[in-house]
């Protein structure tokens, strides 16, 4: 995102805001709904993650990094509302999250490969452990640093790194299978 999009946000640009809106709304969506697993929840958290960023418009061009601070935004709005819902009284962590659901998005890339393939690929991602492909979704699709994803999901790099290679490793022998 660019620095003037921010830097106009901060001056109460709606425009910019918008624009800000439409680049991070549907990543942030598929993350998540991973979690929640409910349309019309996750339609909601997403309304009140961008909701929380207009409150706090002045001090955006403060943040180092807008994507970790937003996915860290909606995990948390995430867990809280997971919380809501099952009326635990504790804070709920990322070994509680049971499962995480990586619904596909779709590339210009996707064109140059076969359907089977991503399907594959998709599939194989679908197999990983719950809190493996989490971690997944956020370092290799939302490509956020993995000190953003240890902030976010309260876990260290070393776990972080065990779940990356975990998930490298069983996508690499489930995929030479096929």
């Amino acid at each position: 995102m660019e620095s003037n999009t921010i830097y106009r946000i901060t001056k109460g640009d709606e425009t910019a805001f918008e624009t800000f809106m439409d680049y991070y709304s549907t990543p942030l969506y598929h993350y998540a709904f991973g979690i929640i697993k409910n349309k019309e929840t996750v339609e909601e958290l997403i309304s009140d993650v961008f909701m929380e960023v207009w409150k706090q418009r002045k001090t955006l061009l403060e943040i180092e990094h807008i994507s970790g601070w937003l996915h860290t935004i909606t995990y948390r709005k995430a867990i809280s509302a997971l919380r809501q819902s099952s009326s635990i009284p504790y804070q709920v962590n990322i070994e509680e999250v049971e499962y995480f659901n990586m619904s596909p998005i779709e590339s210009p890339d996707e064109e140059m490969i076969k359907k089977e393939e991503i399907d594959s690929l998709y599939q194989a991602i679908e197999e990983l452990p719950s809190k493996c492909k989490h971690v997944f979704f956020l370092a290799k699709i939302d490509k956020l640093p993995y000190k953003e994803i240890s902030n976010i999901l309260n876990i260290s790099v070393a776990t972080i790194n065990y779940h990356i290679g975990f998930a490298m490793t069983s996508l690499k022998n489930r995929l030479r299978k096929k």
